[in-house]
């Protein structure tokens, strides 16, 4: 699944291309993916200009004259702004047609993700619940301290729950977690407020990286111009059960913590 980083590269990709832009019409080919399209959409974005495009955790908003467009990607969604009468390959779902001549074009095989109209950003039932960005001022170890008062549950998964912070995934939150040396199965209310101080540095850390590395691409994501995010090349636990920890040198250990595979080094992190 594309988490922040991958999103937010998506995001940087698109936005020279379709800043400024006037949408000429929009051609829904399947609406039925995770909540269906609106069935009045090509009535609501026509002669709508694209004023600039916005990231909310792992949505994207197309912030357009009245309203604005949200997009999430899914577990295996990809936009790509192509010529529009560039042939539609199976599971390119919508385009918005420009009128440069491009379209902005959602591929989505699984059908995991959104595109659909919202009137009020802030009141819509997916972003209005969400925390802090993770790597914006409000997001401080002294918050994610507070927060985690009197929590029995896995440290792990209270950094993943959006509505504590948003847009550490899977994938992030294992890397984020060695490089703060905590054991991703420890109780989130027993870390020190220090330590929380080293891992909200270590989440903005690795969240940075990733996105200056376009991403980490281990099956369906590409980058907006078809190239593979290389952060995955830099990934220090995950995926790596039995490979020799890069620092200690012993092996890299696997567990199931909120239905996910979690790795970690037993030696490094307590």
């Amino acid at each position: 699944m594309p988490e922040l980083p991958e999103v937010e590269v998506t995001r940087l990709g698109i936005r020279p291309h379709v800043l400024g832009q006037r949408i000429r019409t929009a051609v829904v080919r399947e609406p039925r993916l995770r909540l269906p399209v609106n069935a009045d959409l090509v009535e609501r974005v026509v002669g709508q200009v694209i004023h600039d495009v916005h990231r909310r955790g792992k949505y994207l908003l197309l912030a357009l004259d009245t309203g604005a467009v949200l997009i999430h990607l899914g577990m295996s969604g990809q936009l790509r702004v192509l010529p529009a009468a560039t042939p539609p390959r199976r599971h390119d779902h919508v385009d918005l047609v420009l009128d440069s001549g491009d379209c902005l074009r959602l591929h989505d095989p699984r059908r995991f993700g959104v595109l659909c109209w919202i009137d009020d950003g802030e009141k819509h039932p997916l972003l209005r619940d969400l925390g802090p960005e993770p790597l914006g001022a409000a997001f401080t170890g002294t918050m994610l301290h507070a927060r985690s008062r009197g929590r029995s549950a896995a440290i792990k998964g209270f950094i993943m729950d959006a509505r504590i912070v948003v847009g550490v995934g899977n994938i992030y939150a294992n890397e984020a977690l060695f490089r703060a040396g905590i054991d991703p199965r420890r109780a989130a209310g027993g870390v020190s407020r220090v330590r929380y101080e080293r891992l909200a540095a270590a989440i903005r850390t690795v969240l940075a990286e990733a996105i200056a590395e376009g991403g980490t691409t281990l099956r369906d994501f590409t980058q907006p111009d078809g190239k593979d995010g290389h952060f995955r090349l830099s990934l220090a636990v995950y995926g790596r059960v039995d490979a020799p920890c890069l620092r200690c040198g012993g092996p890299i250990r696997s567990v199931r913590i909120g239905g996910r595979s979690s790795y970690f080094c037993p030696h490094c992190q307590h």
